[in-house]
Parts: structure tokens; C-alpha cells; sequence
């Protein structure tokens, strides 16, 4: 059973930067596809960027050009480094796994992911 522990999340003003790191409990042979979604109270969980076993990264529109997806390896940790934040940012982050390889579209669809982890909450301040 993969366990994925997200950390990292926590108050921060706007315009400013957090580094969320999510460990993957299990290693395999091949490096897997990661996902981190966010999600408000009464809201969908939405996608926000996603890394996939080839290293291509997707981002949805609202984080391009300030959040970057990336992966270490070794440590089996996917990070997704968070700059000029904004009030809108404020959720709850999750990251998931898909074992295999997706594409854009299939990246983006939370439907897609095989584990969850149990998020960490963002806020950014006004």
C-alpha cells in the first residue's frame, strides 16, 4: 500500500512562497506520475500541476509562471515550489500518484490517480 505524506503547507502573505513536498512511502523501478490538486470548502478538488514518470510537467492556467512541479528521486519526493501567492491560492493541497505514465488531459483528471494523500493546508493572506 503506497502512503503519500504531503508537508509544508501554512500561513504566508501574498506575494509570498511555499515549498510543498510530498513523500511517497513506497519505491518502484520507475518513477511514477504526480499530481498536486487543491481544494476549498464546498468546492471541487481542481488540478494544479502534475509531473509525470518522464518528467513532463502540466500546470493548470490559474499557477502557470508561479508554481514549479519537480521531482527528487531518490528521496522518492515530488515538490511543488509555490511563489507570488495570491488569496485564491488558499486550500487544501493534495497530491496523488498514478503509477503509469499520463498525458496532458489524463494528468489533469483527479479520477486518474490510484492514492491520495491526506493534504496540507495553504493560506495566504491579504
Amino acid at each position: 500500500q503506497v502512503q503519500l505524506v504531503e508537508s509544508g503547507g501554512g500561513l504566508v502573505e501574498a506575494g509570498g512562497s511555499l515549498r510543498l513536498s510530498c513523500e511517497a512511502s513506497l519505491r518502484t523501478d520507475r518513477p511514477s506520475s504526480i499530481a498536486w490538486f487543491r481544494q476549498t470548502v464546498g468546492e471541487t478538488r481542481d488540478f494544479v500541476a502534475a509531473i509525470t514518470r518522464n518528467s513532463n510537467t502540466y500546470y493548470a492556467d490559474s499557477v502557470k509562471g508561479r508554481f514549479t512541479i519537480s521531482r527528487e528521486n531518490a528521496r522518492n519526493t515530488v515538490y511543488l515550489q509555490m511563489n507570488s501567492l495570491k488569496p485564491e491560492d488558499t486550500a487544501f493541497y493534495y497530491c496523488a500518484e498514478f503509477v503509469e505514465h499520463c498525458s496532458d488531459i489524463g494528468c489533469r483528471d483527479r479520477r486518474l490517480y490510484n492514492y491520495w494523500g491526506q493534504g496540507t493546508q495553504v493560506s495566504v493572506s491579504s
